[in-house]
């Protein structure tokens, strides 16, 4: 948001100079990102001065150039080369002289320099009217009324430039009543008068207007919560020209590009005063009379840019005496509706409409203008009149206009102050410093809080309405430290804190738990968006409301946000991807489901390349590894089972109890080149609800260490090739035998001097007992167990 310091001095007087300004408006809030310049004609003619051209004659060197002479004052004769054609001995001229930075449109600039020009001197030029910036004629060269213009003097001198320097503040979306420059002059006087800093603070109110005659006009609101307060006013004999310089300039300043006059006033009172106005071209308004509230779904409506929408019923609008829709209210004003030069008379609206309403408006139409910016964050609704008084009194002045009979008004309901109690003690608690009582009641008649009670510990205040953001008791704490100042709250020295004991019923704990191995792994976590936008929209969760195309939609998975962050990474030369992210997932099938996950995603190297280990790229494998390291800390059983996934081209499911806890799989190839990736990636997800109500359920036991070592014994299977190992790890555990305390797989073979259609697994398995050294009786007795076991069930040969 722009802030001309020329209009913010319209509201407030101080000494204080536009950088000092800069600083406390950053101080309390308000942070300035930047103060440059503004002046209404670029260079402000400094280096023009008022010539007298005493000779002009034909160059000898060029046929549409001609060679002057021109009187600049003080005795000095300048010699001019120029090419305008209509350059006369005897015309009084603006010259620049050397050293004279001319400037274009864009802010470019020339230095006039003395050359020479098809060998003849030129010491300065004489301009027209676009190369001074005074307008966009270039004819040829500006022809001056000798006897207004004096040969000698600063061509400046005859105009009414402004010089202005413009602030421009970063507002936050909460602040609506800073979104003006009367907001922003009113922030910094609270802040100055309880600082012991000079200013004077004008406070604005209704004018009274001339009323001249009557009018026919008649206003319904048909819905009160949609349009609380609404001000019409009609105003006759309006004569739609050009605004003055002043008025331009103003715009211009804080990036507005002047229209016309009308116009022009209701920009001037929206970043004045922070209040939206629309004019109405009265004559084009059926029966006289003027209805808000909602239209049919469906209804068509061109608006001023000549657009024509598909309303939805819910929006709140501008109507006619037959229903015909004129404006989308708060929003965008109408093309068969707006003011146009031909417009004599007008119907002014001011209203405070429904901030929730306004806000799907504009959103379900992809608008965002000034007023709808205003309107969805809560504008004052007690500025409602004096705004449409002060365009009224400009119109008047500026535009000839004449108010025809009072000012329409449907406010029903008044809008009341929020009613909020804070506490002495809540303040010191939260600021950690204790600011005097009397200091506070200060700040808070600055703010224009009044205080209506004082109780015990505290006070009874009353917030003004302005302030849509106000409404708590912590609300008020953070006015008080914005005004009394922040870097006056020394930062302690040190911290203390009880460390609080985490039981297993906490998932806060698991997942800090998870995160810290992960790390521990090489892991980076990430954060990304819920918003999204989806290929297929079955079970997808769609908002009412959507920010833009891209974010209508809630994920449906962690992936696809993991596949940018890696694409992401990828482009910038790192392939070597290990991301983790805990987030929520969304669905609608039967009912919504929100379900937590942690999703990792890796790719690349598992380890960076090193002479000893040139090459490690990351597999299926090395993600479930570091699945199992999350899992065993729960000491969870569960069993894997193929999955059939879409997004994976190979992927298997951990369940527990028939509930799927892990689904992991490499990436399909689909999905990657829709990211554009060309490297493989591999994904898990873990449920963390169903984890955790696991983890809760599994009391864990510490044991001590076995004082008898373990034996192993391994076994080489010859197998069919569609038999998994899993298949052979889910039966060496069904086991009769307690001795069995680790199974594993240590070599797979497929080739040469093996039966077709066969394959070698080489399996491991470490047997303890806890009470006494194994008998080789006893570990003969278990491996030939397993051995008849396997043979059963997979026809498995034992390899010699």
């Amino acid at each position: 948001m722009k802030i001309s310091n020329n209009w913010l001095k319209d509201f407030i007087k101080t000494e204080l100079k536009t950088e000092r300004i800069g600083e406390f408006l950053t101080d309390i809030g308000l942070e300035v990102e930047g103060i440059e310049k503004f002046e209404s004609v670029k260079g402000s003619l400094e280096g023009i001065v008022v010539g007298k051209v005493l000779t002009c004659e034909k160059h000898p060197n060029a046929d549409k150039l001609k060679k002057t002479t021109v009187d600049v004052g003080n005795g000095k004769i300048l010699n001019i080369v120029c090419g305008a054609p209509n350059v006369e001995a005897g015309q009084t001229v603006p010259v620049a002289v050397v050293g004279t930075k001319i400037y274009d449109k864009t802010g470019n600039f020339f230095e006039i320099k003395e050359a020479k020009i098809r060998s003849e001197v030129s010491q300065g030029m004489i301009c027209a009217e676009d190369e001074l910036g005074l307008s966009d004629d270039h004819g040829g060269i500006m022809v001056l009324d000798e006897i207004k213009y004096q040969v000698g003097k600063n061509f400046a001198d005859y105009f009414e430039l402004t010089n202005d320097e413009v602030i421009e503040i970063g507002l936050t979306p909460n602040r609506t009543d800073a979104m003006s420059h009367y907001g922003v002059a009113r922030d910094l006087h609270a802040f100055l008068s309880t600082n012991q800093q000079k200013s004077i603070f004008t406070k604005v109110a209704s004018v009274a207007l001339n009323v001249e005659g009557s009018h026919s006009f008649t206003l319904e609101v048909e819905n009160k919560e949609l349009c609380p307060r609404y001000i019409g006013a009609v105003i006759e004999d309006v004569k739609v020209a050009e605004s003055p310089a002043w008025l331009k300039d103003r715009l211009k300043a804080i990036g507005l590009s002047p229209i016309n006059n009308i116009v022009d006033i209701t920009n001037y009172i929206l970043h004045g005063y922070g209040q939206p106005l629309h004019a109405f071209d009265a004559d084009k308004i059926t029966g006289n009379k003027v209805k808000v509230g909602t239209v049919k779904e469906g209804t068509k409506f061109t608006t001023l840019d000549g657009v024509e929408r598909t309303l939805n019923g819910s929006e709140v609008m501008i109507k006619d005496g037959k229903d015909n829709p004129m404006c989308i209210a708060g929003v965008f004003g109408g093309a068969s509706s707006g003011v146009s030069n031909e417009t004599k008379t007008i119907f002014l609206e001011s209203a405070y409409f429904n901030p929730v309403a306004v806000r799907k408006g504009a959103k379900f139409h992809g608008l965002n203008t000034d007023a709808s910016f205003r309107f969805e964050r809560g504008v004052d609704p007690n500025m409602t009149r004096t705004a449409i008084t002060h365009a009224v009194k400009m119109i008047q002045e500026l535009a000839g206009g004449k108010l025809a009979g009072d000012l329409l008004e449907e406010y029903p309901k008044k809008i009341e102050d929020n009613y909020v109690i804070i506490r002495f003690s809540r303040i010191e608690q939260i600021l950690g410093t204790k600011i005097h009582r009397e200091k506070v009641k200060e700040i808070l008649k600055s703010l224009e809080i009044q205080v209506l009670n004082e109780i015990q510990n505290g006070l009874e205040i009353s917030v003004p309405a302005y302030r849509a953001d106000v409404t708590r008791e912590i609300d008020v704490i953070e006015e008080i430290l914005r005004i009394y100042g922040y870097n006056k709250i020394d930062a302690p020295q040190k911290i203390s804190f009880t460390p609080v004991k985490l039981s297993a019923n906490d998932q806060d704990e698991l997942e800090n738990n998870w995160a810290r191995t992960l790390q521990g792994l090489g892991f980076n976590e990430v954060m990304n968006n819920s918003l999204t936008s989806v290929k297929d929209e079955k079970d997808a969760v769609k908002l009412l409301n959507p920010l833009s195309g891209d974010l209508a939609f809630m994920r449906k998975s962690l992936l696809e946000g993991l596949l940018q962050n890696a694409v992401y990474n990828i482009n910038r030369k790192n392939q070597d991807i290990k991301f983790f992210e805990f987030g929520k997932i969304y669905h609608k099938r039967d009912k919504y489901e929100e379900r937590k996950q942690l999703a990792l995603l890796v790719s690349g190297r598992d380890v960076a390349e090193n002479w000893l280990q040139p090459k490690s790229a990351v597999s299926f494998y090395h993600l479930k590894a570091y699945v199992k390291v999350l899992l065993e800390r729960l000491g969870i059983t569960y069993k894997e089972i193929p999955l059939t996934d879409e997004r994976f081209s190979d992927a298997l499911a951990y369940e527990t109890g028939e509930k799927a806890l892990v689904r992991i799989g490499k990436v399909s190839p689909i999905l990657l080149k829709d990211f554009d990736i060309d490297q493989e990636c591999f994904y898990a997800e873990i449920e963390l609800e169903l984890a955790q109500e696991l983890r809760s359920k599994n009391v864990l036991k510490f044991n001590d260490i076995p004082k008898f070592n373990k034996i192993r014994r391994d076994l080489a299977l010859l197998i069919d090739k569609n038999i998994n190992y899993q298949d052979l790890y889910e039966t060496a555990r069904k086991n009769k035998s307690p001795y069995i305390r680790n199974i594993n797989l240590f070599d797979v073979y497929e080739g040469k001097n093996l039966p077709e259609g066969k394959k070698s697994y080489a399996m491991s398995f470490e047997l303890l007992n806890e009470e006494k050294t194994l008998e080789e009786k006893e570990i003969a007795s278990v491996m030939d167990s397993l051995i008849k076991a396997f043979q059963k069930e997979y026809n498995a040969e034992l390899r010699s």
